[in-house]
């Protein structure tokens, strides 16, 4: 009876003690889901406390610079006489370059897309090579003022280039070999690049800044 009665009161116990974590599991979880979220929360907090800290010391550090106002560029002085003379003398030179030099870079567009033959293609390469030529004697024929002795020379130089452009294009006349077009191609732009270069100083109307 005495066994009986000590397995009968061990077994209420252990049924006791499992209702007990029952209760107390069920007890832990919203505990622990709430301590989840409380977290979730203050972190969330946190977060735009700190995004709110960095975005207003981003906006004190820049309103100094805001409040700079940009110094306006000093004018350029104007030309002396001397200058003008030459820049006039240069300008009617200057737009037979121009001019052929886009006709003969739209010459080799229109062969590459077979707008045109090759019959035309050199008849436009012989005369952009004839009026190049022709500028270069002009060109040496004028007399700048020291001011404008680099700039005359980087002309010059351009003008040669377009030469060279075209004397490499003529090529491809006598070996039949279109990579004479691609050997051209960046002498060509080179020379384009140089006379914007000095264009820009001359004539500031015609080459405006990008």
């Amino acid at each position: 009876m005495e066994r009986k009665a000590a397995a009968s009161t061990e077994g209420l116990r252990e049924s006791g003690a499992g209702r007990a974590r029952d209760v107390l599991s069920h007890l832990r979880w919203p505990l622990a889901l709430k301590g989840s979220l409380l977290a979730v929360a203050i972190l969330a907090l946190l977060g735009i406390l700190a995004f709110t800290a960095t975005r207003e010391a981003t906006t004190t550090r820049r309103e100094p610079a805001a409040a700079v106002r940009p110094v306006a560029a000093a004018p350029k002085p104007a030309f002396t006489r001397a200058e003008e003379t030459y820049i006039q003398a240069l300008w009617p030179i200057h737009g037979d370059v121009e001019r052929s030099a886009v006709r003969l870079s739209l010459g080799r567009i229109f062969y590459k897309i077979d707008d045109i033959g090759k019959a035309d293609l050199k008849t436009r390469v012989e005369a952009a090579l004839a009026v190049f030529r022709r500028a270069g004697e002009r060109l040496q024929a004028l007399q700048p003022p020291p001011s404008l002795a680099g700039a005359h020379e980087e002309y010059l130089a351009a003008v040669r280039l377009f030469q060279q452009s075209a004397l490499e294009t003529l090529k491809m006349f006598d070996d039949g070999d279109d990579g004479h077009l691609l050997a051209a191609y960046p002498v060509s732009q080179e020379g384009s690049d140089k006379i914007r270069e000095v264009g820009a100083k001359f004539w500031r109307d015609e080459f405006l800044p990008h």
